[in-house]
């Protein structure tokens, strides 16, 4: 599963380029989302790599996210009660992991799909360039992870 982060706004944005980021649900800047690793996703990440971050989420990251930045309809947090009375899971833990092997999506469990962050603790490295290059854009790895611990 890949976390996908938006890191540049609207301005100047192409319109394909720009109905990618629709599809993906990245409509503002430092919204993420939860995605599947396939070939149709991964052709969508290169379109708007100029745009975007994205890398794979472990599952502690993800566990922490869902805590701080997880909602329900009505901006109401995700608590373990919640997930207990609701759900077939018996923690965030559970959750996170059927999350991530795929088993489930967020919209079964009245979860919003989006995760609204902060903007990073020492900001981004520089929106224009690719993480490669130094960057923020583009593909992170595992890095992704040290990105979201600076956003939750």
């Amino acid at each position: 599963m890949f976390f996908v982060v938006r890191v540049r706004g609207t301005t100047g944005v192409k319109r394909d380029i720009a109905d990618t980021l629709e599809k993906l649900r990245l409509n503002r800047i430092n919204h993420g989302v939860l995605i599947k690793d396939n070939p149709s996703y991964r052709g969508m990440l290169q379109k708007a790599k100029d745009y975007i971050t994205w890398g794979e989420i472990t599952p502690e990251v993800l566990i922490d996210l869902i805590h701080k930045r997880g909602r329900l309809p009505g901006n109401v947090k995700i608590t373990d009660e919640y997930i207990k009375e609701s759900t077939n899971y018996s923690s965030v833990k559970e959750l996170a992991n059927a999350l991530l092997n795929s088993e489930i999506k967020a919209e079964d469990i009245d979860m919003k799909p989006i995760f609204r962050l902060h903007p990073p603790r020492k900001g981004y490295e520089g929106i224009r360039y690719s993480f490669n290059e130094g960057g923020s854009a583009g593909f992170r790895g595992d890095a992704i992870n040290n990105l979201l611990k600076k956003m939750a």
